[in-house]
Order: C-alpha cells, then structure tokens, then sequence
C-alpha cells in the first residue's frame, strides 16, 4: 500500500551522512557495525558528547559545576570519558558506584542519592568518601549507626522534598507526597537530630523534575529552589551549626524526541543560572553550587541501531521486523504501553537519502505486540540486511530496558 505522507522525522541534524550512509563517531554506520561485531548495537558519538559539555560552559557561570548522572548511561566507557569533561558524578546504587569511583574524579565529588540504599550501600559510600545525599530522617540515622560502627565521620547532604514542583515535566520528583527526599517543612527537626550524630552536613539538593523543554519553567523552579536553600542556610546559621557548603540544584533538561517538540533554550536557562550563583554566593559565604544532568548530556549523542532481518505485508501493511527491538530500548517502544504513543525519530541509517513514500512499523523479534520501534514511519524502502536506526537514543537505553524478556542476546554498546 503506498501512501503520500511527509516523513515525521529526518535525521537529527548533529549527525553527519557520507555516500548516503549515516556516519557516528566519524565512521560510516556499516563500518561502525561491523567493528562493532554487529547488531543490535547502541553506539554513543564522544565527539557530541564533548561540544554538549562545551555547550553548557558557553552559557553557564564558570563557577557552576556541572555533574553528570550516571544513571542515563552507566557504559563504563562513557562514563570514564565524562570524568574527564565533567565535574562531579552523581550515583544511585552500589554497582553506579564502582563505576564511577573506577574513573579519575574525586571521591568527594560523588554523590549518592536515592531511595532505598541498603547497609552495604551506604558503608560502601561511607567508607569511599563520597558524599550521601540522605533521602529521609531514618536514613540518616542508618549512616551514623555505621559511621560509628567504623570509625567514620562522613559528609552529607539532605535532599530535600520541596513544596513546588517543575512544571512541564515529563517526570514529576517534587512536591506534594513523594518517595524522593525529606519534606522541606521537616528541616528543623532534621537538624535538631543531626545535632546528635556525628556526621558533617555540608549541604542540600533539590531536585524537581526532569525532561524538562520549558526554560521558563526551569528558571522558576532554579529560583524557588536557591530561595529554599538559602533559608535552610540561613537555618543552620542561626543554629550555630557547619555553615552550608555545597547547594545542588538537580537538573531536569531535557531533549526533543517527538515532531513538535523544540530543543531547550539553554541561553535562557544560562544566563538565570549566572543570577542564581550569584545570588547564593552572596547570600551564603564560600558555597559551591551544582547542577546534576544526564539525558541533556547524553542523550542526542547516542543511536540505536538493528538490522532488518525480515520485511512482510499483512492486509495492506508493511512491517520491517529487526533483531532488536523493546528488550534494548524499552523508551522507544512505548514503555509498555503508554495511552498515546509517539516515535522516535527513526532511518534506514544506510540509504540515508532513500525517499520512501511508503509507511512502515519497524518491529523487533518479540512475541508481543508492544515490541514496537516505530508505527506507521517512511522506512518501507528498509530491505533485509539494512539497518534501522533510532535516534535520541544515548540516555536510558540498554539498562532502563528489560534485556532478559524472551532470552535474547544481550545488545552490545560502544563509544566511538
């Protein structure tokens, strides 16, 4: 069935094509797979992820450290690449840890965060020299049990729960009741009880919301959330307590996946964030302030890529079925069915410059009908052999997916 429609998608425009083949890391992507040792593949461009980091220097105040959170892509072979464009880590599990304490940055530079750290979490974190971004008041009684248990007297911070929220966001982690962090109405008592404990408190973390477009909305949320630090400040202060040290104020960035969507303002985002370390700076002497991001970091920078290993037409539709699919890139597929669905922008990445007036729904070799990369896009000029690729693919791809389902190969990854 042939149907005249205009492709939702072309090819993001920080990618290169060279004889109509896409071209990641500076080689051709038949040449990238092959070295590779084939598909399914996830392949992550350093040279992207160098002008992204660049990008953000340009437009941020040169005093603003910027930390990269593993959890969007924990390869160890990116994260080991970012150690040296970055400042800081952010960690949320033991095996994240690991990782990151196996590059050149500083202990001390590395923050855990995250519900849920169990005992051996926590004096695997103690005992690194990281700092604990303490997620509630037990939490923090947990790690000066350890801490006293061996002899320890560690950092750390408290996330803080507060009572706004970002707005736009395609994950809301702030405001009202949530999981993440101590309510920020509970500050006094926190302190009162860390008075008791033999842990050093050297600052906060707010973090609101992430994948985020909305500059405007970002800009609030940063200027909420410097108003909120700087109270519990301005708290501990009065108290006579360790004045505050260190303020993160998260991140949330996000990246355009879906036709409509625009890329995030960052000079908007930048020149606030120039006022908002300006203002904590006078406001609290010698503080450091952080912003933690992964997707915005890593995410435009990375593919996915699968090969066409069979092409059918069932009752006027064309499918292109793959050896990959919603097993390495549960995103793309809809995250097991979200109510609207919307694709990834997708190519035949070697017949870039093919023009296919015929829709096609690239799937992947599952047995169910959510293995689904893309429903209804112009690839039906895909032929078997052909490689499929989905963009917009370098952050919580292969271990946000659940590569187990159905047995299949796992999906190899490499940055190039």
């Amino acid at each position: 069935m042939m149907h005249n429609k205009k492709p939702e998608h072309s090819a993001p425009s920080q990618f290169a094509v060279v004889d109509n083949c896409l071209v990641v890391g500076g080689m051709p992507l038949t040449r990238l797979v092959q070295r590779a040792g084939g598909t399914p593949l996830y392949a992550c461009d350093r040279a992207l992820l160098n002008q992204r980091v660049q990008l953000l220097r340009a437009h941020c105040p040169a005093a603003l450290r910027i930390h990269y959170s593993v959890k969007a892509n924990p390869l160890p072979a990116v994260v080991q690449h970012l150690a040296n464009q970055v400042d800081g880590f952010d960690v949320a599990s033991g095996g994240e840890l690991q990782i990151a304490l196996a590059t050149a940055i500083d202990p001390t530079q590395i923050s855990f965060t995250g519900p849920g750290k169990t005992d051996a979490e926590l004096l695997q974190a103690v005992a690194a020299g990281v700092i604990i971004h303490a997620e509630s008041l037990n939490e923090l009684h947990r790690i000066d049990q350890i801490a006293r248990t061996y002899g320890y007297a560690p950092d750390v911070m408290l996330r803080l729960n507060p009572d706004f929220e970002l707005k736009s966001s395609g994950l809301k982690m702030a405001g009202g009741s949530r999981q993440f962090g101590l309510d920020a109405e509970l500050v006094p008592d926190v302190l009162q009880a860390l008075d008791q404990m033999v842990l050093r408190l050297v600052g906060v973390h707010i973090y609101a919301g992430s994948q985020n477009l909305n500059s405007v909305a970002i800009n609030e949320t940063l200027s909420k959330s410097c108003a909120l630090a700087i109270s519990v400040a301005q708290l501990t202060a009065a108290r006579g307590g360790q004045p505050l040290l260190r303020v993160n104020l998260g991140g949330g960035f996000g990246i355009p996946y879906f036709p409509g969507e625009s890329a995030l303002d960052i000079a908007a985002v930048g020149r606030h964030l120039h006022d908002c370390v300006a203002l904590l700076e006078q406001a609290i002497t010698g503080v450091v302030v952080e912003i933690e991001l992964g997707r915005y970091l890593v995410g435009e920078a990375g593919v996915y890529i699968t090969r066409v290993i069979d092409k059918k037409f069932s009752r006027g539709g064309c499918f292109v079925i793959t050896d990959g699919g919603m097993n390495h890139h549960l995103a793309a597929s809809g995250n097991l069915g979200q109510v609207i669905r919307k694709n990834f922008p997708v190519a035949v990445g070697n017949r870039m410059q093919a023009n296919s007036d015929q829709l096609a729904s690239v799937v992947g070799p599952l047995c169910t009908p959510l293995d689904l990369l893309a429903d209804q896009m112009p690839v039906g000029h895909a032929q078997v052999g052909d490689l499929i690729v989905v963009f917009q693919s370098g952050a919580y791809g292969a271990s946000a997916s659940p590569g187990n389902f159905l047995s299949h190969a796992p999906v190899r990854e490499v940055l190039v």
